[in-house]
């Protein structure tokens, strides 16, 4: 599942996680990413010291690696601006792929509580345009894309949509999880993830209040272009 940063992946990570059936990876690339692009992130170092930073070890695993545990369905969460120009993309068409999107207002105002000052590349619209592009066009498939909105205001409907598109048996036991940290977490989990941490199911929408700096106007505009792009593939 390709996402961007200040969506709900982390909790349909959580979601994904609590089949008996599914093993779950969180962001595979991020240290390669951290180590490539030198960003400030809180925890870089440890993240660096503690991740695959080879792109070639790191696909290799999740294309042909044993699943985890021994498990059934291998869920990948993956963040799309960690996929960096150099990082072949062939491997993706042996994958079943989706696309969690949201409303690049919601995003920007999120993500600039923790970096005031983003650029586009930060935000992954752009490259998530164009991941979906490539696996439209190596499939001539339909690829699922789903709305963050749409699941936290029917968690239950569009996720059974989505394992339906994807070919997965719908499990109620995606629809709620104990709190808590997991082992599957990356290292950056106490960092980012105290509110999943406390949480036990999605949870329902809130609008969230404000406008995009005016000096962040023009990526604004660029993430949405891509958003509403994807927004017409999306799956409800």
């Amino acid at each position: 599942m390709w996402s961007g940063p200040r969506n709900i992946s982390t909790a349909m990570m959580r979601a994904w996680g609590n089949r008996a059936d599914t093993a779950v990876i969180d962001e595979p690339f991020y240290a390669y990413y951290l180590k490539r692009t030198g960003k400030k992130h809180p925890g870089a170092a440890e993240i660096i010291a503690g991740g695959e930073t080879g792109w070639q070890k790191i696909v290799a695993d999740l294309r042909t690696g044993p699943i985890p545990s021994g498990k059934r369905i291998f869920f990948q969460k993956q963040m799309t601006h960690h996929l960096l120009p150099k990082v072949d993309r062939e491997w993706i068409v042996d994958l079943t792929n989706c696309f969690l999107i949201r409303d690049p207002r919601e995003v920007i105002l999120s993500y600039i509580k923790k970096n005031p000052e983003p650029v586009l590349e930060d935000l992954g619209f752009v490259e998530q345009c164009e991941i979906f592009n490539f696996v439209r066009e190596r499939t001539g498939k339909a690829v699922p894309v789903v709305d963050a909105r749409d699941v936290l205001e029917n968690p239950e409907r569009i996720l059974r949509i989505l394992c339906d598109a994807i070919g997965v048996p719908f499990d109620v036991a995606m629809l709620s999880w104990p709190p808590g940290l997991r082992d599957s977490d990356g290292i950056w989990a106490k960092y980012w993830y105290h509110e999943v941490a406390r949480s036990i199911s999605f949870q329902p929408y809130q609008p969230r209040e404000g406008n995009v700096p005016d000096r962040l106007s023009e990526i604004y505009e660029q993430c949405r272009e891509c958003y509403e792009k994807l927004y017409q593939h999306r799956i409800y």
